[in-house]
């Protein structure tokens, strides 16, 4: 006998468990299906919260060892505990995912556990432990994305790895290739440079982080590299071997053709996501995908079908939790028979390396391209009272703002804190501010966030006062 719901949402990731809970919280009768025994998807299990347990955990090591002293404080003897850290992060993923089965019986959203499959376009079949059949009103379609590779390249997931085995290595490697210069592989290797692991990175393209704004990529490798990360930038890779104890990664250089080698232990495939569709059954309900493996949708999220909706990594649109995140709660809403708002434009880009990378809008070239005038106020960090108190004057804050009305159209900064200093700049935009309006609101002294004012000064007739 088949279970009847108003929603069902296929997939337990930050998309799919945030819109099982808005919808539950609007009355809607809710259940969820995750394919996996934990919920929280690749971000809580995979992804985001463990590589950010093993970026703080690796960066207070790498501070006690190498700059505590600048602060007055030796320590002789540090000995790092590499499966201690990584049994930190193990709990650190328990606690999270144990948190979001909490919620679901807070919300009384029915879990199901088992691969969610269409039978038709109103009924889900839930393969697990047992087979069961689920009627829907509405369906929601979150299965998220999965590391992408390279053609040509063998991912045997023991010495060439993603991601997912680089989060869970029995060892600390003496040294790593890295290939992709994008979050993911500089936010993986920054962890393992950290610990003291070689960490030598191959890019295609001429900058890291090729998506975001070029002066955050300059700073980022600058500094970067100064901690000794190595980088070959401009560069493809031909070939990846290993004979079961260590990898050579063979690249050639896109302006000359010069080829390198690199011999290290572990080679990281970090070029990318790509959205996760196996086992859906979309063809029993007639829906097929696109050129690039997504599900098509309209400007509300549904599918060919007003009552299948798609979310997150799976849809077109950049691959973040938060974005998902807030795709569940626009999907719940539009089942409820409301109006709600999305504005892409104003979805934040973080890497979090130290420093810290943070976008939000347009960039310049963007604004160039799209022959925009406008005017840009910087301010660096080197002259943040704060950030020298702290020791921590590396990067910049960057605002583009129209040259006529003054609205702010981009913020990029790199620096310490700016995954949580780009929060005004989004909320700053979401008003439509202008850069005198942030310019003429009182930020606390002494803290980060004054330099995003101060470069809100510069960009009205460049009036910084503290440069």
């Amino acid at each position: 006998m088949s279970q009847e719901y108003d929603v069902v949402v296929i997939g337990s990731g930050p998309g799919g468990y945030v819109c099982a809970i808005r919808s539950a919280q609007l009355g809607l009768k809710t259940a969820i299906i995750e394919k996996y025994d934990t919920l929280g998807g690749t971000c809580l299990n995979v992804g985001c919260i463990p590589s950010k347990a093993w970026l703080d955990s690796s960066e207070k090591y790498h501070e006690l060892v190498n700059h505590f002293k600048d602060h007055g404080i030796n320590a002789d003897k540090v000995e790092l505990d590499f499966p201690k850290m990584r049994s930190r992060v193990e709990k650190v993923v328990s606690d999270t995912c144990g948190g979001i089965s909490f919620l679901m019986k807070k919300n009384k959203i029915d879990v199901f556990n088992g691969v969610g499959s269409f039978v038709d376009t109103h009924t889900v079949k839930v393969s697990g432990e047992k087979e069961e059949t689920l009627k829907a009103k509405n369906i929601v379609i979150a299965t998220g994305s999965k590391p992408s590779s390279i053609p040509g390249i063998n991912i045997d997931k023991k010495r060439v790895i993603t991601s997912t085995e680089a989060l869970k290595l029995p060892e600390l490697p003496k040294s790593l290739v890295v290939i992709g210069g994008g979050v993911i592989g500089l936010e993986m290797g920054s962890v393992f440079m950290r610990l003291g692991t070689k960490v030598s990175v191959v890019e295609y393209a001429d900058a890291c982080i090729p998506a975001m704004d070029k002066d955050l990529g300059k700073n980022l490798q600058k500094v970067l590299k100064k901690e000794g990360m190595e980088f070959f930038m401009g560069h493809g890779v031909t070939e990846v071997t290993t004979d079961g104890k260590s990898v050579k990664v063979q690249a050639k250089a896109k302006k000359d053709e010069k080829e390198i080698q690199i011999d290290a232990d572990y080679c990281l495939v970090a070029v990318g996501r790509k959205p996760f569709t196996n086992g859906l059954g979309l063809e029993n309900a007639g829906i097929e995908l696109d050129e690039r493996g997504r599900v098509p949708t309209d400007h509300n999220l549904r599918t060919k079908h007003p009552h299948i909706f798609a979310i997150g990594d799976v849809t077109k649109g950049v691959m973040l939790a938060h974005k998902a995140e807030e795709e569940g709660v626009f999907v719940a809403e539009v089942i409820n028979g409301e109006k709600p708002h999305l504005n892409y434009l104003l979805v934040p880009g973080v890497v979090y390396t130290w420093p810290e990378v943070a976008s939000v809008g347009y960039t310049e070239q963007e604004l160039k391209d799209q022959n925009k005038a406008y005017k840009v106020g910087s301010f660096p960090f080197k002259a943040s009272g704060r950030a020298r108190a702290s020791n921590e004057s590396d990067g910049l804050i960057k605002v583009l703002a129209d040259k006529e009305t003054d609205e702010i159209l981009g913020v990029h900064m790199v620096g310490p804190r700016c995954a949580d200093l780009i929060a005004e700049a989004v909320l700053a935009m979401e008003f439509r501010a202008s850069a005198e309006d942030v310019a003429r609101t009182c930020h606390a002294h002494p803290t980060y966030t004054e330099s995003f004012k101060e470069a809100c000064l510069a960009a009205t007739e460049n009036r910084a006062l503290h440069i």
